[in-house]
C-alpha cells in the first residue's frame, strides 16, 4: 500500500509539474506574440500561404494580420518591426533584398518552405510552335508582340531583372517596353491576348492556376536573369530580428511549414477560380488532406501549452 501511495504521489507530482512547465512554455512568449503579422506582395501563391498559416495559428489561439505591401516595402517592413513573417522570398529573384537587410541581422531567415518552383518569361503554346522557344527568339517576332513584355507589379524584383536585360540590349530587346501592372491585370491580359491568338510574352510562375488555365510555354536561354531550370526557385520563410527567439511556439510552427506545389495550386484554385475567400480556400484544403498537419505541428502547443494537433482539428471541425 506504501509503495502504490508512493508511486500515486510520484504520478500527481509529475503531472503537475508538466502542467506548470506547459504553462510556463506558454507565458514564456510575449504579449506581441498573439498576433502574428505577416506581409503579401499580392500574389497569389502567397495569399493562399498566408491563409494556410493563419487557419492553423488561429486554432492554436493565435490571431493574425496580413497587410498587403510590394515586395521593397515589406523588407523594410520587417526591418522596422512592423511586420513579423514574409513566407514569400523567392530565390534567386530577391537575391539584392537578402544582401542587404540579412548580413546587418535585420532579418532573418527561417528556412525553405517550397522547392521546385519556377519563374521566367513565358508564352502562348501557339507562339512557341510558331519558333519563340528562346529569350533569343523574341527579337524575331517583336512585331507580332508589339515589342512589349508583360510582367508584375512595380518595384518586383522580377522587373527589375526584366527592365535591366531589356536596357542591357541583350537578345536585341533594346527598343522593347516593360508593361508593369498587377497578378490580375497579367493574367487579364493573357486571356485576353489568348483568344484572340495574338503573340504576347509575359512574366510566368509555378505554383500558379495559369499553368493548368492556359497553354503555354516556359522560354529557355533566361538563366542570366532568373537562374537554370526555367528559372528553378526556391520560396523562403522570413522573420524580423529576433522574432524566433521572442515566439518560440510561432517560431517552431514556421520551422515546420512546408508546402508543395499542388498544395498551393489547389489552394489558389479555389481562391481564384471559386471565387472562395483565402481562409476558406485553406479550410478546405487542410479539412480534405489533414495529413499535413501532423508534421507542421511537430512540437508545437497551442497558446496556452495544450495539445496543437487536437485543437487544430478541432477548429477544422474534423
Amino acid at each position: 500500500m506504501n509503495t502504490l501511495t508512493t508511486v500515486s504521489k510520484l504520478a500527481c507530482s509529475l503531472g503537475f509539474g508538466l502542467s506548470l512547465l506547459a504553462q510556463g512554455v506558454a507565458a514564456a512568449e510575449p504579449e506581441q506574440c498573439n498576433t502574428v503579422r505577416f506581409t503579401d506582395p499580392g500574389w497569389g501563391d502567397i495569399n493562399s500561404t498566408n491563409a494556410l498559416a493563419s487557419v492553423v495559428l488561429k486554432g492554436l489561439g493565435y490571431q493574425t494580420e496580413i497587410s498587403t505591401l510590394a515586395v521593397p516595402i515589406g523588407f523594410e517592413g520587417l526591418k522596422n518591426n512592423e511586420i513579423d513573417v514574409f513566407l514569400g522570398n523567392w530565390m534567386p529573384a530577391q537575391q539584392k533584398f537578402i544582401d542587404k537587410y540579412v548580413p546587418k541581422g535585420q532579418v532573418e531567415v527561417v528556412g525553405e518552405n517550397l522547392d521546385g518552383a519556377k519563374f521566367t518569361l513565358a508564352v502562348p503554346r501557339y507562339a512557341y510552335d510558331a519558333g519563340v522557344k528562346d529569350f533569343a527568339d523574341l527579337a524575331k517576332f517583336e512585331d507580332k508582340f508589339r515589342k512589349r513584355i508583360y510582367a508584375i507589379e512595380a518595384g518586383a524584383p522580377a522587373n527589375q531583372l526584366l527592365q535591366n536585360m531589356i536596357d542591357s540590349g541583350d537578345f536585341g530587346l533594346k527598343k522593347w517596353r516593360l508593361v508593369e501592372s498587377g497578378e490580375q491585370g497579367v493574367m487579364s491580359q493573357v486571356k485576353r491576348d489568348m483568344k484572340r491568338q495574338q503573340f504576347i510574352v509575359f512574366l510566368g510562375w509555378e505554383p500558379h492556376p495559369m499553368n493548368a488555365n492556359f497553354d503555354m510555354a516556359y522560354l529557355t536561354g533566361g538563366d542570366k536573369y532568373f537562374g537554370a531550370n526555367f528559372g528553378g526557385a526556391t520560396v523562403h520563410t522570413l522573420t524580423r530580428k529576433g522574432y524566433q527567439q521572442e515566439c518560440q511556439n510561432v517560431g517552431k510552427l514556421l520551422n515546420n511549414l512546408k508546402f508543395s506545389l499542388s498544395m498551393e495550386n489547389q489552394v489558389m484554385g479555389y481562391i481564384m477560380q471559386d471565387g472562395q475567400q483565402p481562409e476558406e480556400a485553406a479550410r478546405k484544403y487542410l479539412t480534405q488532406h489533414p495529413d499535413v498537419l501532423k508534421p507542421w505541428l511537430q512540437g508545437v502547443t497551442t497558446t496556452n501549452g495544450g495539445d496543437a494537433l487536437a485543437a487544430v482539428r478541432s477548429h477544422l471541425n474534423l
